[in-house]
């Protein structure tokens, strides 16, 4: 006769067991830079971490991946990133950059605050990082006369103000490790310039996009899955640029069990020792431990 023992039959191994704590990263998108005379940097979407977040097994979890924003015009500032979702936590898409004579030239608030727009006379501020805590703030066009837009808002630092021949570079993002491999996303897209001879404002490390210059080069998106801001464009540079779509990652020890994740397009990158979960896009998608 074949002795049994709680869990199963004896010799055989006991089921897997699902975490009760999940450590996650959620960045939203990124927002789009401003246009007209000079615009402002796209800010970088909101950008939230934890460490040990309480799960229940068998509970399915939203999971929502925040679009791009889009590229600013002449008649609009650039568009807010959309927020990312995982379960009761969400970040707040970054904030458009400012296009000067849309909503008196300001950068848009969000995760991080878009770039205030450059051209013509007086300050255009940069956006605020609202909610706070998920930014910075995004730089304005300081200098007079104010030709160069600010920078966007960055995870890790404010948007740099734009001067009378620069626009402002875009703020530096965050490195996070929670993929196992140490990477920093949600920069700050870079401010455009009037100025002729102008130097354009750079995307802020982590993938934000480059100002557009007053040679008629134009602004570079942000960088897909970072959150980051879009560069901005105007009358003496290239057009506009979009802003990146967000993130979400899951991590937990791979003593637990496999999560299932339904109508979530993901990877699982190789971090030594835990399970790794990097959601890119998601349709109604949700994940279960």
């Amino acid at each position: 006769m074949i002795g049994a023992i709680a869990g199963g039959l004896i010799g055989s191994t006991p089921p897997l067991a699902s975490p009760s704590t999940v450590e996650y990263l959620i960045i939203a998108g990124g927002a789009g830079g401003g246009a007209s005379t000079a615009g402002g940097g796209g800010g970088a979407g909101g950008y939230r971490t934890d460490a040990s977040f309480a799960v229940s097994s068998g509970v399915a979890l939203t999971v929502t991946i925040g679009g791009p924003g889009a590229a600013g015009t002449v008649s609009t500032r650039g568009g807010t990133g959309g927020n990312s979702v995982f379960s009761s936590i969400t970040s707040a898409g970054g904030g458009g950059g400012g296009s000067d004579g849309v909503s008196s030239g300001v950068g848009a608030d969000g995760g991080s605050g878009g770039g205030g727009g450059g051209g013509g006379s007086g300050v255009k501020a940069g956006g605020a990082a609202s909610p706070s805590g998920q930014g910075n703030a995004g730089g304005s066009n300081s200098t007079a006369p104010q030709y160069g837009g600010g920078g966007g808002g960055g995870a890790g630092a404010i948007g740099n103000d734009g001067t009378t021949s620069t626009g402002g570079a875009g703020g530096n993002g965050t490195s996070s490790s929670i993929n196992g491999s140490a990477t920093t996303r949600a920069g700050g897209g870079g401010g455009s310039v009037f100025t002729s001879g102008g130097t354009k404002g750079l995307g802020g490390s982590g993938g934000g996009g480059n100002g557009a210059n007053s040679a008629g080069v134009p602004a570079t998106a942000g960088t897909i899955n970072t959150g980051s801001g879009g560069g901005a464009g105007g009358d003496c540079g290239g057009a506009a640029a979009a802003g990146g779509s967000g993130i979400v990652i899951i991590a937990f020890p791979d003593t637990f069990k496999a999560a299932t994740l339904t109508n979530l397009t993901y990877t699982e990158p190789t971090r030594s020792g835990f399970r790794v979960y990097q959601i890119t896009a998601s349709s109604a998608g949700t994940i279960t431990f």
